[in-house]
């Protein structure tokens, strides 16, 4: 028997869904598609990397940052710094943006560790790549428990006396 892999949120399922219904040439377009709708970073973190996380496990300079909401959800937003000279490394972000972007944390934190290989990319680039990805996704999940133990910022100022 096999088990059953963890569902992926929707628009993730969908995602993946559109990258396993073309062969693996348009993967790659669909890919380097993505990398160019993914957005900028907001004018408070351009041009401010040190604000962001770097992706230690992308082979281009990538840098990440989360921002999570007050609402009941606790709604994820995504921020990517990713070279346009390293369209597959950017792709991966966009598909992490299209995908988890808008999300409830909880969402977000049970996103499976392998969600990256359910692209039916890991034949069309390397293991290198296929570890970065698989490093944003970590580093995204790592930065919501961080924002969600921790008190609201309003409150934080509060309880430190």
């Amino acid at each position: 028997m096999t088990d059953t892999p963890t569902a992926l949120p929707t628009a993730m399922s969908e995602l993946a869904q559109d990258f396993h219904a073309v062969s693996q040439r348009e993967r790659l377009q669909l890919l380097l598609e993505l990398s160019q709708e993914l957005p900028a970073l907001p004018p408070r973190y351009a041009g401010q990397l040190d604000k962001l996380e770097r992706v230690d496990e992308c082979q281009s300079p990538v840098f990440l940052v989360v921002e999570v909401d007050d609402d009941a959800d606790r709604t994820v937003h995504l921020f990517f710094d990713a070279p346009a000279e390293a369209p597959t490394t950017k792709g991966f972000a966009g598909i992490l943006h299209v995908s988890l972007d808008g999300l409830p944390a909880a969402a977000v934190l049970g996103v499976p560790d392998d969600a990256p290989y359910r692209f039916g990319l890991a034949e069309a680039v390397s293991p290198l790549r296929m570890r970065g990805m698989i490093g944003m996704l970590s580093r995204i999940k790592r930065q919501v428990r961080l924002r969600t133990d921790t008190p609201a910022a309003g409150a934080a100022g509060q309880e430190h006396r």
